[in-house]
């Protein structure tokens, strides 16, 4: 019985003194690079939406977007949207980086980017496209 309490104690130390054990991170921790980043995507947020809508654009399961069928865009607007397109995806990758220094742990970008890829596909409206582990889906 003595050895099987002791058996216990050292466990219980070992899972609360582990540093495996942390907090989850913040994922509306606010700095000034943050609010740079998401004043930008907002902006941007008006020329993607129809894009979004028509299917020409989709979100991935990496957190970013991407082009989802181009023949939804006149062949004129087409470098356009790859512009709009890349300048959106440096601000996602921008700003699960910056999130996770605000926390104080660059190494929780890429769980960060996971459950923003999460959030970004929970809260797309009905009809944008999306992938994940099939492939494109429609919502």
């Amino acid at each position: 019985m003595k050895n099987w309490m002791i058996a216990c104690a050292l466990l219980m130390v070992t899972i609360f003194t582990s540093p495996l054990v942390s907090a989850a991170p913040d994922l509306e921790v606010n700095t000034p690079a943050i609010s740079a980043i998401k004043n930008s995507m907002q902006a941007r947020h008006t020329s993607l939406a129809p894009h979004y809508a028509s299917g020409a654009i989709g979100l991935t399961n990496n957190g970013l977007i991407a082009m989802h069928d181009a023949t939804a865009v006149p062949l004129k607007d087409r470098q356009n949207i790859n512009v709009v397109v890349a300048a959106e995806n440096a601000d996602r990758n921008a700003l699960y980086k910056e999130i996770a220094n605000g926390n104080g742990h660059p190494e929780w970008e890429g769980g960060i980017r996971d459950a923003f890829a999460g959030r970004w596909i929970e809260k797309a409206q009905s009809g944008w496209w999306y992938q994940d582990a099939s492939g494109w889906n429609r919502k």
